[in-house]
């Protein structure tokens, strides 16, 4: 029997999602279907920091002789940013999902889009504003009007404002005004972040997952799926994500040219940033200029409502082969 510790919950702004997933992750670990080979154990982060076994609050080195490997169920600050890999292989325990550094760059979305530049992959126009410090940069209000008039002379309207890291559309603003630009730079000054704005390009929007050594292919793309969102929302934000307003239509309605060259992109954005196991890559087909990546996903969410599970569905495979699948990819590492 194969003890499986689910890592799920954290600190991060995305502890409810990440909750979802590893409630999923042990539901599944736990039915008929797979708990005659695995034991699933239940490693819960509260939002204190605080880690837990199957509810009873404990050290982390306790963990140790608990489990034989663990499935990453965490999302954002801590879970996918490279610190808790960093423990894991301190620990010498198995893990799914990428490495501490390979993380690190994946969750930090300028340097991943350097990454995308020297790939030679397409990704919108952006500036990086370093986290706001009151004793180098001025009274808040001043810096703020200051930054958004250096994205208007750089960059045209409209605008998507984001911190520098963290996922599920948490904090992203599109500014369409530049009253609405110096406003989303006080967002981002008092939540003590670094901010990053890219131009706003308006297409079919998509998203490709990736998994490695699956059904006899080194890295195997799954069906991009195309995101619509409903008119009232101006982009693919974590209300939509998660209230079941928008539609993800799997497989997605691209051309076969479109289709082929996601899936290309995926599978060289997981190669090239050297992930492991499996991602999900973000995408914007503008009509007339192609394809842009925006961002990668090193641990896509595994809720009901996540994109994964449905692109997994839609090659007649399912979430117990694929956690299945990651687990075997985590012990042979």
């Amino acid at each position: 029997m194969i003890r499986v510790g689910v890592i799920r919950g954290g600190i991060s702004g995305e502890y409810e999602v990440s909750l979802a997933s590893g409630a999923q992750v042990l539901s599944n670990l736990r039915s008929d279907e797979m708990n005659k080979k695995y034991s699933a154990v239940d490693i819960f982060i509260d939002r204190d920091g605080v880690w837990h076994i199957n509810g009873i609050p404990t050290m982390m080195d306790k963990i140790i002789h608990k489990v034989d490997v663990i499935v990453n169920a965490l999302h954002g600050d801590y879970g996918e940013d490279g610190k808790v890999q960093q423990i894991l292989e301190q620990w010498h325990i198995p893990y799914t999902g990428s490495g501490p550094f390979a993380s690190a760059v994946g969750y930090n979305k300028f340097l991943t889009k350097q990454e995308f530049t020297k790939l030679g992959i397409k990704t919108p126009r952006h500036i990086l504003f370093p986290v706001y410090q009151e004793d180098f940069d001025g009274p808040k209000n001043e810096y703020a009007l200051k930054k958004a008039k250096e994205v208007w002379e750089r960059l045209p309207p409209p605008w998507i404002v984001k911190p520098l890291t963290g996922g599920s559309s948490m904090g992203v603003h599109v500014c369409k005004t530049f009253p609405a630009l110096v406003e989303a730079f006080k967002v981002g000054v008092n939540e003590k972040v670094s901010v990053l704005v890219e131009e706003f390009i308006n297409g079919k929007e998509a998203t490709v997952g990736v998994i490695d050594n699956f059904r006899g292919q080194k890295v195997y793309a799954l069906p991009p799926i195309e995101i619509r969102i409903p008119k009232t929302a101006t982009f693919f934000d974590n209300e939509v994500k998660y209230n079941g307003q928008s539609q993800e239509i799997c497989p997605g309605n691209f051309t076969d040219e479109e289709k082929r060259e996601l899936e290309r992109l995926a599978s060289l954005i997981h190669t090239g940033l050297d992930l492991s196991h499996y991602s999900r890559s973000d995408f914007i087909i503008h009509p007339k200029r192609g394809i842009y990546a925006l961002e990668v996903n090193t641990l896509p969410g595994l809720t009901a409502e996540s994109l994964m599970p449905k692109a997994l569905n839609a090659i007649g495979s399912n979430l117990p082969e694929f956690i299945d699948h990651i687990i075997n990819l985590a012990l042979k590492k």
